[in-house]
């Protein structure tokens, strides 16, 4: 029926024409696309697409299309008017005509146009470096469109578009790798649905993440292949974009003349398209790489112009840009002061920025985490159920054993029996101790990523490199350690150092930690289980410590009391167990340790097959007058 109309409809569009003077081609696109009312974008694009760059006429679709109640054709409209003040650098314009875009698109019920217009949001958040909005407003798109079963082209193109987009998030947070990953991912899509246009994106944006790990040649390689594709479909932005990155790839390869061939050429199709954040690179690159020629002059000129636009336009990346090639000039100049000044000025600017952008990509890790720490409770479950079904194995075999006990063969059963029931309860044991360090890790990575964030809100950049520095190697040696059954001595007096370091945060670094090792003992050679120490200092920070006033000590001693053993001892001067035994029902600190018990059982698993057996003594320290000084823990661990 659609077809009819649309056939009658040109049939008398004809005469129409042949009758009076030729209507305007636009007025025809729009009674055409109004009576068939197409609600994709592949069939709405193949009516407006010559219009896609005028805003006054997409200005009037919207009012038209508003008034003739056609939604999925205003949303589409909406969503190419934010882009055109998008790519003319009018940021805020191009959010609140999206914003008009998406709430069109939920009017209209169309998860087509939804999905595009959140990506499109995500794109304008990430321009003026809202990067935590900006990964909503993707993570929401690409989580919509992955709603639908068989998504359709649109869709499809909308999925490539949002992996892309937080591909760009990940650059300006420096995470190169994981950028090239989702750029990677959204080049499939965007091959397999044949878009040229988005093929060259991503090869534009895999070139910048190679150009920032310094790997130019490979970055060039990349760039290249994008310009081919928009030289092929004739993309004006796309080249313009990437003649710029090729020209700043020939100044790092000391090839400044080529450079400035380059941009020159370019520079008027620049002029004409109207982004001022692009202009500005342009004139900063220009006089970047006269200043490498000793064109001194010019190079300043160029210079000064491109940090002139990028202030007006508080374009954060061109500011810095501009700073940095400014003190370079200064430097070829030996205008040490100026050139100390312009760098100075960069790295100020650059810090902030930075300080921005890590802030809020910390707060994306926590919530990262938090979302882990769900992810561990389902898999706590599971094993709690695989060793449930372990159980139930136990017990069966037992069964079998007393129905064969009257056989010759049942010193050979009962042998095999006592060893598979050995393995079910080593395995039994490995399993709860996953399980545990399952609900701990999130809980303790959770507060220390916290910690490390208060630092950074209050700009105390050294405390927060040096703590997550150190967090970092406190979690790669608990994820080492997770798969292993024993470590060195000297490996598990580093890993419990960190960890004191990462909760003495918590405490405002009250806790005077020191450990004391015998000078005749190689550390290297006596192996312990992974983490056997964690539980005694965790028990002394927050049943001893954590109540106590005044100064705060832990002396953690290493010595060897005889040929067959090796000694630890934990001594801290808290509140003692009997005094924390008081107040532990008024504790409001939750907390969750692995458990003395549980380390015992680790203790005994450990030492089958030694000669001897370990102990562990708890002592309360206290003075003539029967005070409590604190509490001594001594672990005593066989060596063979």
């Amino acid at each position: 029926m659609r077809h009819i109309l649309v056939a009658i409809f040109l049939f008398c569009t004809f005469f129409s024409v042949n009758a009076q003077k030729k209507k305007p081609v636009f007025s025809i696109q729009i009674d055409s696309i109004l009576i068939t009312k197409p609600i994709t974008y592949k069939s709405i694009n193949s009516f407006l697409r010559p219009f896609r760059r005028d805003t006054a006429k997409l200005k009037t679709l919207v009012l038209k299309f508003e008034e003739k109640s056609y939604l999925d054709g205003k949303a589409y409209v909406e969503n190419l008017l934010g882009i055109q003040y998008r790519n003319y650098s009018l940021y805020q314009k191009a959010i609140t005509t999206h914003k008009a875009a998406l709430e069109t698109a939920i009017r209209a019920n169309s998860i087509e146009f939804r999905v595009f217009s959140l990506n499109m949001l995500g794109v304008d958040y990430r321009k003026i470096d809202a990067n935590r909005t900006a990964l909503d407003y993707n993570h929401e798109a690409l989580k919509l469109a992955e709603t639908i079963e068989k998504p359709s082209l649109g869709l499809r193109r909308s999925i490539a578009v949002s992996l892309n987009s937080m591909g760009n998030i990940y650059l300006l947070l420096k995470q190169y790798d994981l950028a090239i990953e989702r750029f990677k991912k959204s080049q499939e899509i965007e091959n397999s649905i044949n878009n040229q246009l988005g093929l060259a994106i991503n090869y534009q944006n895999i070139g910048y993440a190679k150009d920032a790990q310094g790997k130019i040649e490979e970055a060039l390689e990349y760039y290249q292949k994008s310009i081919t594709i928009n030289n092929k479909i004739n993309n004006t932005y796309g080249k313009i974009i990437c003649n710029s990155s090729i020209a700043n790839i020939y100044i790092k390869q000391n090839k400044p003349t080529v450079a400035i061939q380059l941009l020159t050429k370019n520079f008027d199709a620049v002029v004409k398209l109207g982004n001022k954040e692009y202009l500005s690179f342009y004139y900063v690159s220009l006089g970047w790489a006269q200043s490498k020629l000793k064109l001194f002059s010019e190079a300043e000129k160029n210079l000064n112009k491109g940090l002139e636009i990028a202030q007006k336009h508080n374009f954060s990346s061109s500011i810095s840009y501009a700073f940095s090639h400014l003190s370079e000039l200064y430097q070829y100049k030996k205008d040490y002061k100026t050139a100390l000044k312009y760098y100075k000025l960069s790295d100020e600017f650059e810090s902030k920025t930075s300080n921005e952008r890590n802030t809020q990509y910390v707060n994306d890790l926590i919530i990262k985490y938090d979302s882990d720490r769900q992810n561990n409770e389902i898999k706590s479950l599971a094993k709690q159920n695989e060793i449930a079904q372990l159980q139930l194995v136990k017990n069966r075999n037992i069964w079998i054993i007393v129905l064969v006990t009257l056989t010759l063969l049942i010193a050979i059963l009962y042998f095999l029996y006592r060893q598979r029931l050995f393995l079910k309860e080593k395995r039994i044991l490995t399993l709860e101790q996953e399980v545990l360090r399952t609900q701990m890790n999130p809980h303790f990575i959770f507060n220390a990523l916290n910690s490390i964030k208060h630092y950074i809100i209050n700009n105390e950049q050294k405390n927060a490199v040096h703590y997550l520095n150190k967090f970092s190697k406190l979690v790669r040696k608990i994820l080492e350690s997770s798969s292993v059954k024993e470590v060195t001595l000297k490996e598990e007096l580093e890993t419990v150092d960190l960890y004191m370091n990462i909760e003495n945060i918590r405490f405002s670094n009250e806790i005077q930690f020191e450990i004391k090792v015998d000078d005749s003992l190689d550390l290297s050679t006596i192996k312990v289980p992974p983490l056997v120490l964690q539980p005694f200092l965790e028990n002394a920070l927050w049943h001893g410590l954590s109540s106590k006033k005044g100064d705060k000590k832990i002396i953690l001693s290493v010595f060897k009391p005889s040929l067959d053993f090796i000694q630890i001892e934990i001594k801290d001067n808290g509140i003692g167990r009997k005094a924390s035994a008081k107040i532990k029902s008024n504790k409001t600190i939750n907390r969750k340790s692995i458990g003395i018990e549980l380390t015992k059982e680790r203790l005994h698993n450990f030492i089958k097959g030694f000669k001897n057996s370990f102990s562990l003594i708890f002592t309360d320290l206290i003075d003539e007058n029967k005070e409590s000084l604190g509490t001594k823990v001594a672990l005593k661990i066989p060596l063979n």
